[in-house]
């Protein structure tokens, strides 16, 4: 029989194997992403120029750019975050501090985890029937940021309740105690103090919106485009334009994916200078959420 000493001495041997078997693991995975990276920037970098970000596509690799694109993908992600943010939060609130718990919430909340492993391209062929075919959206901007925040909202509505569930349930008493009504304690109190997870988690959405292909190929974005949608800003009362929301559109993904699949290498290099530019808005987007959040944890 083992003693109580050689019991302790096997696991943690046993710990130290399943620490180096964890670090060799994160080892391999962050030296596969860094030589990713890395080949990306040295096949891209040497393209960057300021024709190319001007320029629209061309059937000639060496004056094809991506104007239309990157202005696509910024347009899109702005419908993207104005759909899914406010919704996936309102959603996450009701969810967690006024649905009554039954099987009815049980139902709900079951199905809103398992939305968010469905696959992309169902997304798209949901949008497509209904968005494009049966309301006659059409293939436009509007169309892809509400297909993107279909995709992203369990995203958000998870990390909504994760964070307001995390805040401990004497927040809410105290509040009550100075007679707040419970609008009032959520609004003032939950909201605030839950912000750094639901940033996080609306981010978290958004960089993997930003990266998706197949549902606005399924709904019909455009591979070559030689023009820009609307301004959004215009000289005259109320200054505000929303016709570009029913512009055709391109992305930046789409962009790589028609020119990655041609058989000339110069269009392979334009392909990697686009993926170098959706890497840097995706990587911007991201620091511009961790100062945020930096700035609202500081202020808490």
């Amino acid at each position: 029989m083992k003693s109580y000493q050689q019991i302790i001495s096997g696991n943690k041997r046993t710990d130290r194997t399943f620490v180096v078997i964890g670090l060799l693991v994160l080892l391999i995975a962050m030296l596969t992403l860094v030589a990713l990276i890395l080949d990306l920037a040295i096949q891209g970098l040497p393209r960057l120029d300021w024709d190319f970000m001007t320029n629209f596509p061309s059937r000639r690799a060496a004056r094809a750019g991506i104007m239309s694109a990157w202005v696509g993908t910024t347009l899109v992600m702005i419908v993207t975050a104005a759909l899914a943010i406010p919704l996936g939060v309102a959603a996450g609130v009701y969810l967690e501090e006024y649905a009554p718990k039954n099987w009815i919430t049980d139902i709900i909340e079951i199905n809103v985890t398992n939305l968010a492993g469905v696959p992309s391209i169902i997304y798209g062929l949901l949008a497509l029937g209904l968005f494009v075919y049966g309301l006659g959206l059409g293939q436009t901007i509007q169309v892809a940021g509400l297909v993107l925040a279909l995709l992203i909202l369990p995203i958000v509505i998870v990390s909504t309740r994760e964070g307001i569930r995390s805040l401990p349930q004497s927040m809410r008493e105290g509040s009550y105690a100075l007679g707040a009504d419970q609008w009032q304690t959520t609004v003032r109190y939950i909201l605030p103090s839950a912000r750094p997870a639901i940033l996080t988690g609306s981010i978290m959405g958004l960089s993997r919106a930003i990266g998706e292909t197949a549902p606005v190929i399924t709904i019909g974005a455009l591979t070559f485009i030689a023009f820009l949608p609307p301004s959004p800003v215009q000289e005259s009362v109320p200054f505000i334009n929303f016709d570009w929301l029913e512009s055709p559109f391109s992305l930046l993904p789409i962009q790589m994916f028609n020119w990655i699949s041609r058989p000339q290498a110069d269009f392979h290099v334009n392909a990697a200078a686009a993926g170098v530019v959706l890497l840097a808005m995706t990587l911007l987007m991201n620091s511009f959420a961790i100062y945020i959040r930096y700035r609202l944890r500081k202020v808490l």
